[in-house]
């Protein structure tokens, strides 16, 4: 008997079984392929807007995404540095063997955690009320709870032209009857689609047409445990080249022969993460769009054509990749495919990513509606974290908007639903100058050190850094300078206006000429740059921040007050027909959660709180 079975060792089922079974947990990993597990089947990237943050707060809650990515990586750059600093995000081009082999190690050699190469097929439900799973060969395991976090293999079907192949990714074999169990349980399953682009040969590109794009010189790091360490000069550099006029007509010319425009997917693809073709008919005034040529490993020689994805026929995508700049002759080693795939409906999820229908029933990933590694890794380190809490008696854990993206992802997923492949955007969140790159573990590390994913040691050099963070802003605001020609002539250099009476530096700093490299000759000591990054945004920012928080604060009010699943919203008078649909169909937790439902206005809202009101006087 398991505590936790987690079915799929994707990166979801990574995160949950690594949780579990750090929590103390029988875990046990069901795949159907041990080689498979941490496989990245489509980009070979980890981070970016908003994703990059996501791996910052996996490594806060202790999972071991930023771990992997730290050991694994061929190039390292901070986007969006000319920006603020609530769209900063870290980004790596990932050696995808290296990233599988470590992760793989850290699977098979993890105490408490087994792994089982095998095809999960059936669910036993007792009672609604999970018990174990039936593998292909008619064996049962049972366990106390399940974690389904399976991808795109649910009845995965691979498309190309009209060519239709029941696969997962790799041809792989999919799983062709989990999903009808998870149907015959009450979810609603939906199809969904996706994409991945060509794969060249390096030595047939001719590299003279395209820009190069380089790692940065600063060194970086996903995980807060590590410190950089390696050599910027080293690093493998992408490709920047862009489509042409002959690129556009030619898939213009054979629209009609792509698996999406033949008619012959079935499912929604991605609206964030759209096919070429998508682009050129959805985009049709762009004259060109940007296509990266991006490394995939060190250990072989091919050539990810980023932005290009494609379920055009083999022979259209050989002329599609010869009519763009430098890959005239190029050798494609892998063809472009589309894939189509079950999902559940994630309304019918808790906020812990528990199943509405069957007790101890979990998902993440892909399952849930979503697309990216990074996103399913969030989920299934959530999944593991509260999947274990619940066989403990304990509260799940439930991030909220204001405290992580990670928050922000789960409660768009149970709250509003998936129509097409969920990515996570800067954009979908509301306070997101709240949750940088920056302050992940500020954020978040004292719920994993309470989970008991941080350890004592992490937690305690992190208390160092608080406390060396109010250290420094003290030290600023005790320093002063005066107003000596000495003093004005440096601040004339700077282009900063004179000062006429002494003034510390913690004001200094709020100019916006002024920078921390500028006033360190007035500082005695020296502090780490993270300790230095912390202080200065919050000084610079400090107006935004303050109103944010504010924001936040009122949300939280709406987040305090509880609604009962037992609420039958069509007994309470006044409320819109669309609310009481969509508020029985949901059951919200909170009303800040209600107030987030598509379809509920600040009208109804009043309503419930009005109701509330009455009955706790009754």
């Amino acid at each position: 008997m398991y505590d936790v079975i987690v079915i799929g060792g994707g990166h979801a089922g990574c995160e949950a079984s690594l949780a579990s079974a750090r929590l103390g947990k029988k875990t046990l990993l069901i795949t159907g392929k041990i080689k498979n597990i941490a496989d990245m089947p489509c980009n070979p990237s980890i981070g970016g807007p908003a994703k990059g943050i996501i791996v910052r707060e996996i490594d806060a809650l202790g999972g071991e995404m930023a771990k992997n990515i730290d050991k694994s990586f061929l190039q390292m750059k901070m986007l969006n540095t000319k920006k603020g600093p609530a769209v900063r995000a870290l980004r790596a081009q990932a050696d995808k063997v290296t990233y599988q082999k470590e992760m793989q190690e850290t699977i098979l050699n993890q105490e408490n955690l087994e792994v089982l190469e095998a095809m999960a097929e059936d669910l036993i439900v007792e009672d609604r009320v999970f018990k174990g799973v039936i593998l292909r060969d008619g064996q049962e395991v049972l366990g106390k709870s399940v974690i389904i976090t399976t991808g795109t293999y649910l009845k995965g079907m691979v498309l190309y032209g009209d060519t239709k192949i029941s696969s997962g990714p790799h041809n792989e074999e999919p799983a062709l009857h989990l999903s009808d169990a998870l149907s015959r349980i009450g979810f609603n399953i939906k199809r969904l689609k996706t994409g991945t682009p060509p794969r060249i040969k390096k030595s047939s590109i001719d590299y003279s047409k395209a820009v190069i794009q380089p790692g940065d010189k600063e060194l970086y790091n996903f995980s807060f445990s590590n410190i950089p360490n390696y050599n910027p000069d080293e690093q493998i550099p992408c490709y920047l080249i862009y489509t042409t006029s002959e690129t556009h007509k030619i898939i213009k010319d054979n629209l009609t022969k792509s698996s999406m425009y033949g008619g012959y997917v079935e499912g929604v693809g991605p609206r964030y993460c759209p096919s070429i073709e998508d682009k050129i008919v959805k985009f049709a005034d762009k004259e060109r769009h940007q296509i990266f040529l991006e490394p995939e490993s060190v250990y072989y020689d091919d050539i990810y054509i980023q932005g290009f994805s494609t379920s055009m026929p083999h022979d259209i995508q050989e002329k599609m990749v010869h009519s763009l700049p430098g890959l005239e002759n190029a050798e494609i080693v892998k063809y472009a495919y589309a894939i189509e795939y079950d999902a559940i409906d994630s309304l019918q999820l808790k906020p812990s990513l528990e199943s509405k229908l069957v007790e101890n029933l979990f998902t993440a990933g892909q399952i849930n509606g979503t697309s990216g590694y990074e996103e399913a890794a969030g989920q299934g380190l959530i999944a593991g974290i509260n999947a274990v809490r619940k066989l403990d008696g304990k509260e799940p854990l439930i991030l909220k908007r204001n405290e992580a993206y990670i928050g922000v992802l789960i409660d768009d997923l149970v709250t509003k639903g998936v129509i097409d492949p969920y990515r996570l955007l800067t954009s979908r969140a509301e306070y997101r100058l709240l949750l940088r790159h920056d302050n992940a573990d500020i954020r978040l590390m004292k719920y994993g050190h309470e989970i008991g994913l941080i350890s004592d040691l992490e937690f305690n050099k992190f208390n160092k850094k608080m406390n060396d963070i109010e250290y420094l802003k003290d030290v600023l605001k005790s320093t002063k300078i005066t107003p000596k020609e000495e003093t004005n002539n440096y601040l004339e250099r700077l282009g900063s206006a004179k000062i006429y009476d002494s003034i510390n530096l913690f004001e200094l700093l709020k100019r916006p000429e002024i920078n921390f490299k500028d006033i360190k000759k007035y500082l005695a000591e020296e502090f780490n740059d993270d300790v230095i990054e912390q202080v200065v945004i919050n000084i610079k920012y400090e107006g935004y921040i303050v109103k944010a928080l504010k924001e936040a604060d009122k949300m939280l009010e709406y987040e305090k007050i509880k609604l009962s699943d037992d609420i039958d919203y069509e007994k309470i008078p006044n409320l819109a027909k669309e609310a009481i649909q969509k508020l029985n169909d949901i059951k919200p937790n909170t009303l800040g959660q209600a107030l987030r439902i598509s379809g509920v206005n600040p009208a109804d809202i009043s309503m419930i709180l009005l109701y509330l009101k009455r009955n706790k006087n009754e």
